[in-house]
């Protein structure tokens, strides 16, 4: 069977590593890169860090609007299913090239499975909401990481199709966690293990309003341990076009981790804050503490256990709630214990098209 994965930003390459692995001497396996991240850091460094294959084809499409960008993916897409014929379309997550692989997918009548299908925010707002929303129910084959997806899946009438797998980012990252437990640290900033935060701010609601990112900011600044912003190239444009300088009280500005040096931070830190839907969900899985600045999140198990509190408007008291107590310990696994990419490859294998 010839199955053709499409990724193109930071957290698909994360999901890709443990699915590529189960896939070897099993299937054919073409990946596809749209180019959607196109830093060095968020993207090529990724599949040297992570043990992936060189992808086949890098559309290299780059930045730009969200049609701009989706509609040259689904030129570029287009051309590539149809010389290659895959028997499934694998398309991971919730970006523009999740929504442009499966929308190419389906006009050319190749099956689609949509890995980590189900996730709900349920805010409008956000393009990653548009995206995985319109993949699902486009998509053949939705493998779900929780019970939660799945019965999200099921109040859209899309049971039938569901199969709840697991998370693939849990398998990833605990190897990945195994790996770096005993390499220092690769941040620029001086820190000490345990005496830190690492924080991350990407999302247009949080990053593209002036106000919002110096309140944001300034919140930030004034908790009690140092905070590492690992600042993405799209916050620092922003904010060199707004006249924002990132380096405020206790946050140093910082350049993006590759990802066996980010798990190293974060499971070193005294927790996080962040906008990234990923990364609430890796420092839960690392038993770290997570303030997410937003007023949802997809990964709800991560807040009904009591590692991520969600700060929307009130950055004033952020201070406060970043530099809160530790949650009850728990050994709760909502979301796998490490073995979905085998059982997305096994349920991918076992069904010859849709």
């Amino acid at each position: 069977m010839r199955i053709l994965s499409v990724v193109g930003a930071r957290p698909q390459f994360v999901k890709l590593a443990p699915v590529a692995e189960a896939m070897r001497d099993r299937a054919e396996h073409v990946i596809v890169h749209t180019g959607q991240h196109y830093d060095h850091n968020m993207s090529d460094a990724f599949f040297a860090d992570l043990g992936i294959p060189h992808p086949d084809v890098n559309l290299g499409i780059g930045s730009g609007g969200h049609g701009e960008q989706t509609g040259a993916m689904l030129s570029g897409l287009e051309t590539v299913f149809t010389d290659t014929a895959p028997d499934w379309v694998l398309v991971y997550g919730d970006t523009n090239s999740t929504l442009a692989a499966a929308l190419a997918a389906v006009k050319l009548h190749v099956p689609v499975a949509h890995l980590e299908a189900g996730l709900r925010s349920f805010n409008r707002r956000m393009p990653e909401e548009h995206n995985r929303v319109l993949t699902d129910h486009a998509a053949d084959l939705l493998l779900a990481p929780t019970q939660v997806a799945m019965d999200h899946l099921a109040h859209e009438g899309l049971a039938e199709r569901g199969v709840l797998v697991g998370d693939v980012m849990t398998d990833v990252l605990y190897r990945v966690r195994d790996r770096v437990a005993n390499t220092p640290l690769a941040l620029d900033a001086p820190v000490e293990p345990g005496e830190y935060y690492v924080a991350t701010l990407h999302r247009p609601d949080n990053t593209d309003d002036p106000e919002r990112l110096r309140a944001i900011l300034d919140g930030i600044g004034k908790v009690t341990r140092p905070v590492v912003l690992l600042a993405h190239p799209r916050l620092r444009a922003v904010a060199e076009r707004h006249g924002i300088d990132l380096s405020v009280g206790a946050v140093t500005a910082c350049e993006p981790l590759s990802y066996p040096d980010l798990v190293n931070a974060v499971s070193h830190s005294a927790g996080v804050i962040t906008d990234s839907g990923g990364l609430q969900k890796e420092a839960f899985l690392l038993r770290v503490p997570c303030t997410t600045i937003r007023p949802e999140t997809e990964w709800v198990e991560t807040v009904e256990y009591g590692w991520n509190t969600l700060v929307h408007d009130d950055f004033a008291a952020l201070p406060g709630i970043v530099d809160r107590p530790r949650p009850a310990e728990t050994d709760a696994a909502p979301y796998g214990t490490g073995r979905a990419a085998l059982t997305t490859v096994d349920t991918l294998l076992a069904r010859d098209g849709a």
